[in-house]
């Protein structure tokens, strides 16, 4: 709670060197004064939009009404008064007043020059760096997974190719052609596991670059998906019509988006509710993927509302092998998430029960280092 004035708050905000607030005016930091009574004086426009209220409207406001949590924030503003001394808290968690949540570091500094006792408060907002963190991350660590199973899967293709051989040769020196039954099984399950290793491989193709519609790439989809599900499934359609034509291999684009759809098809399908799975398109801009930042990505919200992921599969979803369906190989997530990182993009993906969203995030146009 703020503390409240013995005397009543003068509405005269103290005098700052114009200089000074074309300064703050300009920092991405959210910087905000507050007085002795935890009420604000000033905002720069970073803090505007961070907590969503204007300069004019919020002058003579506590702070602790900007945020829905703002015990922990406001003990260390109180603290700051009392001991005079500055305090950093990072990778703090805040909501605000509508239910926004964020991560933030937070630094309290007492301006002990003020003509009054005031406090500046500087908020920093970390969500958008620990993505890139978490995602660069993600990306080696897959990387690193990929180059192994690519190794693994070649040595074991190479004993199936000797082992085929044998049992076609072996089949042509038989006295009888029932014993043929045997080696044909042998060809036959040396097959399977030959297919199994190839999509354990993943594509290794260099990238067939061309402008694509994102939206044809979809309709595709819907058609084979709709079809697929005996038209048990609703898919809503919600895209962005100023989307442009993005540099992609279609055919692969295709089977990353076929993957993820078909995934929400079998999980709604084995869901008891409604049926549904909805499209969505936008752009983003300014968006920052691995270590590049992309002038203008596509992004596309595959959404369904089956029964969820399972806690227990979502830390290694895109992890071949995995899977959390009881039928499922684990390799279709695999595949997508290995297209789409040629295609220099990202996979996220939120789920509770009724509303998982997978999102593919792909460069509009790709850089010259896209690779097989």
């Amino acid at each position: 709670m703020c503390e409240q004035a013995h005397n009543e708050p003068s509405n005269e905000i103290p005098t700052q060197d114009p200089d000074d607030l074309s300064l703050l005016d300009n920092l991405a930091t959210a910087v905000i004064t507050l007085d002795r009574h935890l009420k604000i004086r000033y905002l720069n426009p970073s803090a505007e939009i961070l907590l969503e209220i204007s300069d004019s409207r919020s002058k003579g406001t506590c702070i602790s009404e900007c945020f829905r949590n703002p015990g922990k924030m406001e003990s260390f503003l109180y603290a700051t008064l009392q001991t005079n001394q500055a305090i950093t808290n990072r990778k703090t968690e805040v909501t605000l007043t509508n239910g926004t949540e964020l991560t933030v570091d937070y630094t309290v500094t007492p301006l002990v020059e003020a003509a009054e006792e005031m406090l500046l408060l500087e908020i920093r907002l970390v969500d958008h760096l620990l993505r890139i963190d978490r995602d660069e991350a993600v990306r080696i660590h897959q990387a690193t997974t990929r180059e192994m199973i690519r190794g693994l899967a070649h040595e074991i293709k190479n004993p199936l190719g000797g082992i085929r051989g044998a049992a076609q040769l072996l089949a042509a020196e038989l006295p009888q052609e029932d014993l043929a039954d045997y080696t044909n099984i042998i060809i036959e399950e040396t097959d399977r596991l030959r297919k199994l290793v190839d999509r354990l491989l993943g594509p290794n193709t260099l990238l067939q670059r061309r402008d694509t519609n994102i939206h044809e790439v979809l309709e595709r989809v819907c058609t084979l998906i709709e079809v697929e599900s005996n038209h048990q499934i609703s898919i809503q359609r919600d895209y962005d019509p100023s989307i442009p034509d993005m540099q992609a291999d279609r055919e692969l684009l295709f089977q990353a988006l076929l993957n993820i759809v078909r995934n929400a098809m079998q999980a709604v399908l084995d869901n008891a509710g409604s049926k549904k799975i909805a499209l969505v398109t936008r752009t983003e801009r300014q968006f920052t993927i691995g270590t590049i930042k992309h002038r203008l990505v596509v992004r596309i919200d595959v959404i369904d509302d089956g029964p969820g992921i399972p806690e227990t599969v979502r830390q290694h979803l895109f992890y071949p092998m995995i899977s959390g369906r009881a039928k499922g190989t684990g390799l279709g997530l695999s595949v997508a998430l290995a297209i789409i990182n040629q295609h220099q993009g990202l996979v996220e993906f939120a789920s509770e029960p009724g509303n998982t969203v997978f999102s593919l995030l792909i460069p509009l146009k790709l850089t010259d280092d896209a690779s097989s």
